[in-house]
């Protein structure tokens, strides 16, 4: 039963003294996992129980690790972003994570500001969603006692964990797509974002068409979005050597650029031109676009994020920080004809 002459405050100190206990002892019976006899975590418990005693565990994280985990992230409004931020979000707070959600431009100098915050927060990892951090900031981070994990980057990055999807089976098999349906001009339509997977993506088409012996287009976009992709097609169909089968390297790209060939030009998709996508958002599958696409499996990459920042420091999985790459899903719908006559 509790006093009914407690203090305001109850510390620790006073249920060991309550316990007939050391105050080491009040804090191994409150710690998962801490060794403590069956007697004396009776004790314990009794006392804090009279006492009302609650573990401070705001207080706890301050002294030891703070829970905190930051998300470092560009362009939250695309969708296939704000899908694995939900994903990301939802189950590290299931976890029992504090998230803290830093949105920042794409370029080295604004992911390398946003890096330097989670060292203020004391954040126990960071996750970079989008971006490119240099080296020697994500050492100081690491130095600083946090995990890192890279989401999407081809390059590694000593000491840090890499979850990314598997770019250069995406290429190939987008390359053979618009090879089977009978297209003789093809290109990849990219971003001047320039982010380590786009550029992976294009790189791999690249390579896989030449190693087949063809020569392909590159057209560079503006920022990765449908209003560059209408840009792009209203490049390309305005002179005489017009592509016939494009690999769009993310589906709002490939969404402009349906758009653009078909509203300002006439052009029929399929028929006329081929087209594929990258990340399988929800308005590919709309009934007016109805777009071929790779899906990447956003809420298993999350889980396995989710993963390495709850496994014990001394697993395995934490010590080789080996890069644990996805296979994009093709996502057959209409945008590509099946087979050439």
């Amino acid at each position: 039963m509790r006093d009914v002459h407690q203090t305001s405050f109850v510390s620790a100190k006073m249920v060991a003294e309550r316990a007939g206990v050391s105050r080491s002892a009040v804090s191994r019976t409150f710690t998962d996992g801490a060794s403590v006899s069956d007697e004396t975590r009776r004790k314990v418990i009794e006392a804090a129980e009279a006492l009302g005693y609650h573990v401070n565990h705001l207080a706890r994280q301050l002294r030891e690790r703070s829970n905190i985990v930051c998300l470092i992230v560009s362009d939250v409004t695309t969708p296939v972003r704000a899908a694995l931020l939900d994903s990301l979000t939802r189950r590290l707070q299931a976890a029992g994570k504090i998230t803290v959600v830093l949105n920042t431009e794409s370029d080295e100098a604004s992911v390398g500001c946003a890096l330097r915050l989670t060292l203020h927060y004391r954040a126990d990892a960071t996750v970079v969603l989008s971006g490119t951090p240099s080296s020697s900031l994500v050492q100081t981070a690491l130095a600083n006692g946090q995990q890192v994990i890279l989401i999407n980057r081809d390059d590694r990055l000593s000491g840090c964990d890499n979850v990314g999807v598997d770019n250069a089976l995406a290429a190939r098999e987008a390359l053979f797509l618009l090879r089977r349906a009978g297209c003789r001009h093809i290109g990849v339509v990219t971003s001047s974002a320039m982010t380590p997977s786009l550029i992976a993506r294009e790189r791999h088409f690249v390579e896989a068409a030449e190693g087949e012996g063809l020569s392909v287009g590159v057209w560079e976009a503006g920022p990765a979005s449908h209003r560059s992709g209408v840009e792009v097609a209203r490049r390309l169909f305005a002179r005489s050597n017009q592509p016939d089968g494009v690999f769009c390297v993310t589906d709002l790209l490939a969404l402009g650029f349906m758009d653009g060939a078909r509203h300002e030009f006439g052009l029929k998709i399929p028929e006329d031109l081929c087209i594929v996508g990258f990340d399988n958002i929800e308005q590919s599958g709309w009934e007016s676009y109805q777009l071929t696409t790779f899906e990447q499996p956003l809420d298993r990459m999350a889980g396995h994020v989710v993963e390495l920042l709850t496994l014990p420091d001394q697993s395995p999985s934490r010590q080789t920080r080996e890069a644990v790459v996805f296979e994009p899903a093709p996502i057959w719908r209409r945008s590509v004809r099946p087979q050439s006559a």
